[in-house]
């Protein structure tokens, strides 16, 4: 399953895209743990990644697209190489991203996140 960051944070901006990626995150860490031994279920939290998204979305001038955009062959490349992990996220800004959020308190992270999407 293909999650972003959003999935650890409140969104701002894209309410419900960020609540439905939590509840994703949530359900395929279920399935990861469900399943074990009978099939791999991984969430994939690869962040901003460089495909068609940000321009169908109406979202090439936000913030999150002109900091930090990963390759999806990298991204596809880690996901694979990580498949049996519950939780896969691409990418050291991106693993530093998810542990902020972990570590702010939710009113500053649901500040920045506001920030980064306009």
């Amino acid at each position: 399953m293909l999650l972003q960051q959003s999935a650890f944070q409140a969104g701002p901006n894209l309410a419900i895209y960020y609540a439905s990626k939590a509840f994703v995150l949530s359900f395929s860490e279920a399935l990861h743990e469900e399943l074990k031994g009978k099939i791999a279920v991984s969430a994939l939290c690869p962040g901003a990644t460089k495909t068609e998204f940000a321009e169908v979305a109406g979202m090439t001038d936000s913030l999150i697209f002109k900091l930090r955009v990963m390759d999806k062959k990298v991204v596809v490349a880690y996901a694979l190489k990580k498949r049996n992990k519950a939780i896969v996220v691409p990418g050291v800004i991106n693993k530093i991203g998810v542990l902020a959020v972990k570590l702010l308190p939710r009113a500053i992270s649901r500040k920045l996140a506001y920030q980064v999407q306009k």
